[in-house]
């Protein structure tokens, strides 16, 4: 437990009230790391509008301010970034897209702020979603008032000054979607811009390289569809990890998610399906790595092991419940979250309020680490520690997400080495002997 909250290998860091944000009702979040020097920022849809908050110190977050709603207000707000601005559609009657330059935020004197947008898009009226490839600069408003509720194509190249860019009708509304330039297995495609829509019974998959001319590639449904809801590509984009978020409640099964294998592009298929250990409704789920973060609507966030869907299995390794009062299914508790800081900081966007949740063991700080010299610190295969005061007596590695890549046992040692030339690049966390923790980078 943290508090009042039911979980499982990871900690609460603090929590921000509705009331806080002078708002009744929160939905979308997504997050910004300012690239001069790695604060970061959790951007929040709220009712009345979309709010900003410093996270740089998870313990003690500062709510920077709010950009109110462009029209009136909405239960349905998204956002997501591209360089150093984040767009933002809604539901409200003529709201368009705003656009928000995040580097204001490094100079809030007086906070909370009411900022006002730096541009904004008026192609379309309301929006549901908004997706962004940030590889291509152009962004999809999906759910609008044009092109039949299909993508409506926006190239944001130049950030303060989108312009239309066309749009694509033919496979009618899409609830939300995902834009990649693909990488995968399909050699026919590498190289494409990819669009794959959740569109309520099914989902499409269309390449829109070509603005002028996007071409249908393939859809796939699957049983007891009730409303495909949002899914997300794995690192690979073998597979699309969908959520259908009505299953639930007309079928009265546990949380279903839906493995679609992508292997052929041309011929999506449904590969099987991962079933969660409570009743609740699955919202918005994102891949980052070996794992998938959902939000699970009334049993709060679930962190779940895909580094074996090849196989057919995906394993639960822990759980954060910002609504503890019940896991039924239905429309309460995490709306979405946001699982790519690189700090291991996780955002949880609930219908009551604002998270910022850890893995457990990332969540410890780093303490006496001077006791040990580790070198070299990145590097590209070994690292060599040498005990200054303490014999080493075990050692852990693990990924940003607390899962654990390596254990070893030593005998009371003062020198040890650690081959890591198998990980993949980026950052890890080194545990010695239980008790000391530090980052090591592989590059």
């Amino acid at each position: 437990m943290a508090g009042e909250y039911p979980c499982n290998g990871y900690d609460l860091q603090s929590f921000i009230s509705l009331a806080e944000l002078d708002t009744d009702r929160g939905n979308d979040s997504w997050g910004w790391t300012d690239p001069d020097n790695g604060d970061e920022y959790a951007i929040m849809g709220v009712k009345n509008g979309t709010v900003f908050i410093d996270i740089s110190n998870p313990i003690n977050p500062v709510y920077l301010g709010k950009l109110p709603s462009h029209t009136g207000s909405s239960i349905w707000r998204d956002i997501k970034v591209y360089q150093n601005y984040a767009y933002v559609v809604s539901e409200a009657n003529n709201h368009g897209m705003q656009v928000f330059d995040l580097t204001r935020l490094r100079d809030v004197s007086n906070p909370p702020e009411i900022f006002t947008e730096d541009a904004h898009y008026d192609g379309f009226g309301s929006s549901h979603n908004i997706v962004i490839n940030e590889e291509s600069g152009y962004a999809y408003s999906v759910g609008d008032n044009t092109y039949s509720g299909g993508p409506h194509f926006i190239d944001i190249s130049d950030p303060s000054n989108p312009t239309a860019a066309g749009g694509y009708a033919d496979d009618g509304y899409t609830h939300d979607a995902q834009v990649v330039m693909y990488n995968g297995p399909d050699t026919d495609y590498i190289g494409k811009e990819i669009y794959v829509g959740s569109n309520e019974d099914r989902v499409v998959i269309v390449d829109v390289t070509d603005k002028n001319n996007p071409q249908h590639i393939a859809s796939v449904s699957y049983s007891n569809d009730s409303y495909t809801h949002q899914g997300w590509m794995t690192d690979d984009f073998k597979y699309y990890i969908l959520g259908d978020e009505a299953d639930e409640i007309i079928f009265g099964f546990n949380t279903k998610t839906i493995i679609l294998d992508l292997t052929d592009l041309d011929n999506p298929i449904h590969s099987f399906d991962y079933n969660g250990s409570t009743l609740a409704t699955d919202h918005n789920g994102y891949v980052n790595g070996d794992v998938f973060y959902l939000a699970n609507n009334a049993a709060g966030l679930r962190v779940i092991d895909i580094s074996d869907i090849a196989n057919g299995n995906m394993t639960e390794i822990g759980y954060f419940d910002s609504h503890p009062s019940n896991d039924f299914a239905g429309y309460e508790g995490i709306w979405s979250t946001y699982p790519y800081f690189e700090s291991g900081n996780i955002v949880i966007s609930d219908r009551e309020g604002f998270f910022v949740v850890k893995s457990s063991t990332l969540a410890i700080e780093e303490n006496s680490i001077s006791n040990f010299n580790i070198h070299p610190n990145p590097t590209t295969n070994t690292i060599y520690i040498n005990s200054i005061h303490f014999p080493i007596r075990a050692i852990k590695i693990y990924d940003l997400s607390g899962k654990l890549l390596l254990s070893k046992k030593y005998n009371s040692e003062i020198n040890i080495n650690i081959n890591i030339s198998n990980f993949s690049d980026g950052i890890y966390i080194l545990k010695l002997n239980n008790e000391f923790i530090t980052k090591i980078i592989k590059q």
